[in-house]
Formats: structure tokens, sequence, C-alpha cells
């Protein structure tokens, strides 16, 4: 099955109320509401894209061990995978894939990781429930998320909609900003330069890991 479709079944399942996704049927309009509000706004459309140049960075990885994008593209082509945090059943499930799909990446000499605003703790978990083999690196304040173009502030009427179900992004995040990264995939050649990105501000819509093989052999 592929990601996207296992994501489809996950999101009926939600939207149907079936256990163990119980939740209120009005929380749905506001979802969409807000995911509809990002697509307008353009934001998508103006992040990097292919042909541009990846900003540099150092983040910490669960350990916190410095992580640097410099040290990792002397190695090879780097994939970066924007993850909004553990409590994301989306994200999540776009992890497992990519783990899935590592063997073939680094078969192709690349490196991959996440990127997430969460903290540490919260990293740990994230790897440990996915069984995870690559990092999740904590990227504070999503500052590297706003130098890709990825980092947008959630609105008000979302904001409390969270806070009523519990989904406490100041705890989880560390940062009481009340920001996320656009979920975004990128594949980064070894000079720097952006050769595939896939940007949804519809967190519910992501592309498959093997949509990024091609571009691999000229990384």
């Amino acid at each position: 099955m592929t990601l996207q479709a296992r994501l489809d079944a996950f999101k009926a399942d939600f939207l149907a109320g079936k256990p163990p996704y119980k939740a209120p049927a009005d929380i749905h309009p506001i979802m969409a509401r807000a995911t509809a509000e990002l697509i307008a706004s353009g934001q998508a459309g103006r992040a990097l894209k292919a042909g541009d140049k990846a900003p540099s960075f150092t983040l910490n990885d669960p350990d916190g061990k410095p992580v640097s994008s410099a040290e990792l593209l002397a190695q090879g082509p780097l994939i970066l995978s924007f993850y909004r945090g553990v409590w994301c059943p989306y994200c999540n499930m776009e992890l497992q894939a990519l783990q899935e799909t590592l063997p073939a990446f680094r078969a192709a000499g690349a490196n991959l990781v996440a990127i997430s605003p969460q903290t540490a703790p919260n990293s740990r978990k994230s790897m440990r429930n996915n069984n995870l083999e690559f990092p999740i690196l904590s990227d504070t304040h999503n500052d590297v998320a706003a130098a890709f173009g990825l980092r947008f502030a959630l609105p008000d009427y979302l904001v409390e909609l969270y806070k009523m179900l519990k989904n406490d992004l100041p705890a989880f995040n560390g940062d009481g900003s009340w920001t996320l990264p656009m979920p975004a995939r990128y594949v980064i050649a070894r000079d720097g330069t952006i050769l595939y990105a896939e940007i949804n501000p519809d967190y519910t819509h992501r592309p498959e890991p093997e949509d990024m093989l091609h571009v691999l052999p000229s990384a």
C-alpha cells in the first residue's frame, strides 16, 4: 500500500469517528478551514524550490549532539523531511514510510534527516515509536523551517481548537509561538543546490518516498 493510500485510509476513519480516532465531529470543518486558508495564502509557492540554494544549518540531534548540514553534504546528497511532531499521526506514517525506503536512499549514497520544532525528548519518543534509524533534529522556534519558507503561525481559532484537544504545542516544542512547518521534503546536492522539493500546505497529503530516488544519481 502506498503512503498516500495509508494516509487516506486513516483520514477516512478519523472523519468517520471510528475507534481509536473518536473526535467531536465539529472539529473537522475548523481543521479544513485552516488548511484551505494556508493553501489560499500561497505560502507554499514562495518556499524554496528545486534550483534554489539550500540554507546551511546546525541543529541538535535527540542526544544533544550538533549535526551540521555542511558535514552531511560532505558525505553525499542530503534528504530533508520537515516533521510537525510526535502528536501528528500523518507525520508519523510518513516517517515510517521514509524508514522503509531508507536502504534505497543509503544505497544511493544519501543521508536522511527529519527536522522538527519539537523538544529532544519528543524526538526520542518519535524515533522509538516509529523504529527510526535516522535522526530527528530539533529546530527551535522553527528557524530553519523559516529559512526554507515553511514556517507559519496557526490562526487563533486553530490554537483554541488545539488547546481544547490538549494538543499543547508550546509544551511539545518548548516554544510559545504556536508555529509549525508546512510538511516538506527536499533533496539537496553536495554543492547545496536543491534538486527536489515537495511542499504541501495540506498535511494529509505527502509524496511517496520513492519519488526522490530518481534525482539521487545526479546529486
